[in-house]
């Protein structure tokens, strides 16, 4: 399976997505002006990469997004919760939530979004 990279813009985050390390990572701010377009594919590599994904491979996943949209937000929601179900499916996955000391919404974002999941969610200031 090949890497997923998409570089980030004023509006969407950088996507680096590393099958063969394990690492999943997003950075950057999400406002595109259709998020669900953007985010299309990703759901895709995401989709095709947990079917092969075997549980004995740990994943390890970043998330440093300083700010999101409301649309960019259901559609991180809905790929958390393609992680989430993952895990519950036996995968071994781990995510880190990266968060600004000064950034209050930042970090009000990421305790929302770990209310509904299952999945070991780190909360880390950077």
């Amino acid at each position: 399976m090949q890497k997923l990279i998409i570089e980030g813009s004023k509006s969407t985050p950088e996507i680096n997505f590393d099958p063969e390390c394990n690492i999943l990572s997003i950075k950057g701010q999400s406002y595109p002006e259709n998020a669900f377009k953007f985010y299309e594919s990703i759901f895709s590599w995401v989709d095709e990469y947990m079917q092969k994904l075997t549980t004995e491979v740990s994943v390890k996943i970043d998330f440093t997004l300083p700010y999101i949209n409301t649309s960019s937000s259901k559609c991180i929601m809905m790929l958390l919760e393609k992680f989430d179900e993952a895990f519950l499916a036996g995968k071994n996955i781990i995510l880190f939530w990266y968060y600004d000391l000064e950034n209050e919404s930042e970090l009000e974002c990421a305790e929302e979004f770990t209310e509904d999941l299952n999945l070991p969610f780190n909360i880390v200031t950077r």
